[in-house]
């Protein structure tokens, strides 16, 4: 079971950033929100982003584009949000 928990940590990771992309946000508001809501560390956070770049490349130039374009929410807005999806 213990080899099990850093699997099922990084997957609990891998849906809060999945879930910050279905709010339009940035990595780093991401890390932030999530830092500040969840308690994870940025580093990690900033390391499962990265490898969900790796493999979905198309997906994130397209994101990063759609983010260019778009501002971006307020602090208040984002720490929102994580609230309630930390909630649910």
């Amino acid at each position: 079971m213990r080899d099990s928990s850093p699997a099922v940590y990084i997957h609990l990771v891998q849906h809060m950033i999945e879930t910050c992309l279905t709010f339009n946000m940035s990595k780093e508001e991401c890390m932030e929100a999530l830092s500040e809501n969840a308690n994870i560390n940025p580093i990690i956070t900033s390391t499962v982003w990265k490898e969900l770049v790796k493999e979905n490349k198309d997906f994130f130039e397209t994101y990063e584009q759609k983010l260019m374009k778009k501002e971006s929410m307020s602090e208040e807005e984002t720490n929102q949000l994580i609230q309630n999806i930390i909630s649910l």
